[in-house]
């Protein structure tokens, strides 16, 4: 019960407020405990106002790395469709069901499973709501991507939303990739940047989406952009959208260090609100690209812009054109 006489009450409430409060090194703190007594009047005409500081460093916190509003939501643009609608499956039919509106595949000792889009797409916007396998999922990947892998073996354009599956007690890492082999690039070149998400991805469904046009290409998550990819390497030809899980166990998690165990399987991923929408490889030339923002020649707005920054400040983990270890003439995009 609180007294102003009841001097361990402030020292466990000043324990709490003082760091939040103005994030003191430790030893200043331990000192102000310890000599409470000979100050506490002093200390109890201040205790209000450290209350309401604590409170709003407690909610400022909380919402610190939540992005901003984008102020556009270019999802809604578009409309959902069924998966056997615009999809098909790929391979591991077994290790596919569909119900409820949502798309499940799994993972486990015998397969994986993938899904691909019937049309290839030269522009669009293509997303899909994820929610991902939650626990031990070090090796597995699961992935929403566009390629033309199969049409170009080995020398393929492809675009990646992949999540890298982690180890109890940290988070998945989403990591976006461009590759150009077939549009400028003379060998396989990665150009990675690695996100840690605002959200756990697996205790609901997120939208994670892809907008690909002539002249960018823009990844997002549920409306917010979190990169932004134009150079003059850029891929052109059509792409098909595809969808999977599998062990990459040699790479996913740590650069390999953790591997995929089965004990834990299966592993789960479920896919739902498809939306495909753009120009199809066989649609006339005068297709109009679709856009990220209201802008119809394109782009994003100024505000779109800022928060994808501020993503990029608080949330990345990984920029390809920030690795000393990298061969930057290989990626002149990456030239201020």
């Amino acid at each position: 019960m609180f007294s102003p006489t009841n001097t361990p009450y402030l020292q466990q409430l000043l324990s709490i407020i003082v760091p939040h409060c103005f994030h003191s090194h430790p030893a200043f703190i331990h000192t102000s405990i310890i000599l409470l007594p000979a100050y506490s009047p002093f200390f109890m005409a201040l205790i209000p106002l450290f209350a309401i500081l604590f409170f709003m460093a407690s909610s400022t916190s909380t919402n610190a790395y939540w992005p901003p509003s984008p102020g556009y939501w270019p999802s809604s643009q578009f409309r959902s469709m069924s998966f056997y609608k615009g999809f098909r499956n790929l391979w591991g039919p077994q290790h596919q069901s569909f119900d409820q509106n949502a798309l499940t595949i799994w993972l486990d000792r015998s397969s994986g499973s993938g899904f691909k889009s019937v049309r290839p797409f030269r522009s669009g916007y293509f997303g899909a709501s994820i929610k991902l396998h939650p626990g031990y999922t070090a090796g597995v990947i699961t992935a929403f991507y566009l390629s033309n892998n199969e049409v170009h073996p080995g020398f393929h354009d492809e675009v990646d939303i992949e999540f890298l599956g982690t180890t109890f007690g940290k988070p998945y890492t989403l990591q976006t990739n461009v590759y150009i082999r077939g549009s400028g690039d003379g060998k396989t070149i990665g150009r990675e940047m690695k996100f840690h998400l605002w959200f756990d991805p697996t205790k609901d469904f997120h939208h994670y989406a892809i907008l690909w046009s002539p002249k960018e290409i823009i990844f997002l998550v549920d409306d917010v952009p979190i990169r932004r990819y134009r150079g003059a390497r850029f891929p052109m030809r059509p792409m098909w959208v595809y969808g999977s899980i599998w062990d990459a166990s040699s790479w996913a998690t740590e650069d390999g260090k953790y591997k995929a165990e089965y004990k834990y399987q299966p592993f789960v991923a479920k896919y739902s609100n498809f939306k495909a929408s753009g120009c199809s490889a066989y649609a006339s030339r005068w297709c109009r690209p679709v856009s990220a923002s209201p802008y119809r020649s394109g782009g994003l707005t100024t505000k779109q812009r800022w928060v994808m920054r501020w993503v990029q400040r608080y949330h990345m983990v990984y920029n390809y054109c920030q690795d000393p270890k990298r061969d930057h003439t290989l990626t002149p995009e990456c030239s201020p």
